[in-house]
């Protein structure tokens, strides 16, 4: 499919459509890719660090994953 028909395509749906499309496409990508091709660099490990001590610091400030998504997902329209 050329590249100027899926633009037009994936602009059709709602927000929240394509954000369920772009976790399909990366859930896609991650079972194809080998184990080392998604690596993360020590800047990305050293924050990723960071934001779990900062979490154990106060586990209060976390927001649960179910509520950001309904966010992300309900209807803004």
């Amino acid at each position: 499919m050329h590249t100027s028909t899926v633009t037009t395509e994936y602009m059709k749906l709602s927000v929240s459509e394509r954000i369920q499309l772009v976790e399909d496409i990366w859930d896609s990508i991650a079972a194809e890719a080998p184990d080392d091709a998604l690596g993360l660099s020590q800047t990305q490990k050293a924050e990723l660090h960071r934001r779990v001590a900062a979490h154990h610091a106060d586990p209060s400030s976390a927001i649960p994953w179910e509520r950001v998504r309904a966010k992300l997902f309900s209807d803004r329209t």
